[in-house]
C-alpha cells in the first residue's frame, strides 16, 4: 500500500526531473538557454504578459525560445498571489507610501469593481507602486533564475568536455 505523500514526492520529483531534462537537453549556448529562462520568468510574474510576450521577447532578443516558453508557463499562475503581496508591500516601499494604505485601497476596488474605477487618478496612485513592485520582484528573480541555470549549464557543459 502506497502513501500518498511519498506518491506526491515521487510526482512532485518527477516534474522536477522532466523541467530538468527539458532545459538541459536543448541545443544552444548556456546563455542563450539562462537568458530565456530569465526573460521567460519576468514574463511570468508580470501580471497580464506571459508566455505569448516571453516569445515574443526570445525572438527579438535572440534568445532561446523554448527556455523562455519553459519559464513562462513554471512562474506564470503559481506565484500570483506571493507576488501580488509582495508587489505591494516592495512598491510601496519604493515610492514611500505605506503599504498598509495601498493594500487596503486594492481591497476596496477589488470588492466595488467597475472598469471606469481604473481610470480615475486615485487608482493610478495605487497602480504605479503594484507596478514598480511586480517589476522589481520579476527582475530580481529572473536575474537569480538566469545566474543559476548558467551557472548549472556552464558546469555541465565542462564536465561533458572531460
Amino acid at each position: 500500500m502506497k502513501v500518498p505523500a511519498k506518491n506526491g514526492n515521487n510526482k512532485l520529483l518527477r516534474f522536477l526531473k522532466l523541467i530538468y531534462l527539458k532545459i538541459f537537453r536543448i541545443n544552444d549556448t548556456p546563455q542563450k538557454i539562462a537568458l530565456g529562462f530569465g526573460l521567460g520568468v519576468f514574463t511570468g510574474i508580470m501580471p497580464g504578459i506571459g508566455p505569448l510576450a516571453a516569445l515574443t521577447l526570445a525572438i527579438i532578443f535572440r534568445v532561446n525560445r523554448a527556455s523562455a516558453l519553459l519559464g513562462s508557463f513554471l512562474s506564470n499562475t503559481w506565484l500570483s498571489l506571493i507576488t501580488f503581496l509582495l508587489s505591494i508591500k516592495i512598491g510601496s516601499f519604493l515610492i514611500g507610501v505605506p503599504w498598509q494604505e495601498i493594500q487596503q485601497q486594492w481591497i476596496e476596488i477589488l470588492k466595488y469593481f467597475h472598469w471606469q474605477n481604473l481610470l480615475q487618478l486615485t487608482a493610478l496612485k495605487i497602480i504605479l507602486p503594484v507596478l514598480i513592485g511586480y517589476i522589481s520582484i520579476a527582475f530580481i528573480l529572473a536575474l537569480m533564475v538566469y545566474c543559476a541555470i548558467l551557472l548549472i549549464l556552464s558546469r555541465k557543459k565542462i564536465k561533458s568536455r572531460t
